[in-house]
C-alpha cells in the first residue's frame, strides 16, 4: 500500500476540533494523486494524453476523526482495473496502527476531448500494481432518493474556487456544499459525528452554472442530498449517516 504520514493540521478541524469529513476525503484525495504522480502518471501525464480519472463513487467510513495535532498515516491501493473503471481503497490510521477511517471508490478514465471512457494506456496498466481489497462493509454504488419530500436550499453559483485542474467540479467540494446545505440540527447530535459518507456522481459541473440542492431527512441520524442542476437532474448525490 503506498503511504504518506501527516499530522492534522488546526485548518483541518471543525468546531470540535477533530477533523472534518471533508478533510478527510481531501487527505485520501491527496493520497492517490501522490501515489499517481510518484509513479509517473499523474496530472501532467494525463493532461498531455487528454486523460482524467473522474470520480464516479465514494463510500468513507469513519470509525474515529482524530484531533488537532495527531500525527496519522494516510495509505491507498488500486485493486481492480476493469476497462475504463479503477477501483481503489483507502485507509487512515495512527502510528500506532489504529484504524482511524477507510474508503471504496470508483473511478473512471475519460478522454477529455472526446469526452467519452477511455482504456488505461500499458504504462498505467504497468505502474498499478493490484492489492487485495480492504476488509470493510461494502455498500452499494447507487444512492436511492425519495420520490418526494425533499426541501430545496438555496441556489449555489459554481465558482473558480470550486473547481479542480480538469476545470469542473472538485468531488471533494461537492461534499462541502451538501454539508453546507444541511438544516440546523439535523445530523448534529450532541456527541455524535457521521460515520459513513457515499456520494455518487452523475454529471460534472463547470464554472457559471448553478445547483439547486434538495435535503431528504431520514430521521435525525441519516440524510441524502441531491445537487442538482436546472431541470432537477442530479449532479451528485450524497448520504450522510451517524450509524452505518
Amino acid at each position: 500500500m503506498y503511504q504518506f504520514n501527516s499530522r492534522i493540521r488546526y485548518s483541518e478541524v471543525d468546531s470540535s476540533g477533530s477533523l472534518s469529513m471533508e478533510s478527510l476525503l481531501d487527505y485520501f484525495q491527496d493520497c492517490s494523486t501522490f501515489h499517481s504522480e510518484d509513479l509517473g502518471v499523474g496530472v501532467e501525464y494525463l493532461t498531455k494524453r487528454h486523460l482524467a480519472w473522474v470520480m464516479s463513487s465514494w463510500q468513507i467510513v469513519a470509525d474515529r476523526y482524530p484531533r488537532l495535532g495527531e500525527r496519522v498515516v494516510i495509505g491507498t491501493a488500486p485493486y481492480e482495473l476493469k476497462g475504463f473503471f479503477g477501483y481503489r481503497n483507502f485507509l487512515m490510521e495512527t502510528e500506532e496502527g489504529e484504524r482511524l477511517a477507510c474508503a471504496n471508490t470508483l473511478w473512471t478514465l475519460m478522454d477529455m476531448e472526446n469526452m467519452r471512457p477511455a482504456k488505461p494506456t500499458a504504462k498505467m496498466l504497468e505502474a498499478y500494481v493490484m492489492e487485495e481489497k480492504l476488509p470493510m462493509d461494502y455498500a452499494p454504488r447507487k444512492i436511492a432518493l425519495p420520490a418526494e419530500g425533499g426541501i430545496r436550499r438555496e441556489t449555489i453559483e459554481i465558482r473558480r474556487h470550486h473547481l479542480d485542474t480538469n476545470y469542473h467540479v472538485n468531488n471533494g467540494q461537492y461534499i462541502r456544499i451538501a454539508m453546507e446545505c444541511l438544516p440546523a440540527g439535523l445530523l448534529q447530535k450532541e456527541n455524535a459525528h457521521i460515520r459513513q459518507m457515499r456520494a455518487e456522481y452523475k454529471k460534472q459541473a463547470h464554472l457559471g452554472d448553478r445547483i439547486y440542492p434538495v435535503v431528504y431527512s431520514e430521521g435525525e441520524e441519516a440524510a441524502a442530498i441531491a445537487l442538482n442542476n436546472q431541470e432537477g437532474q442530479p449532479y451528485c448525490v450524497v448520504e450522510l449517516k451517524q450509524q452505518c
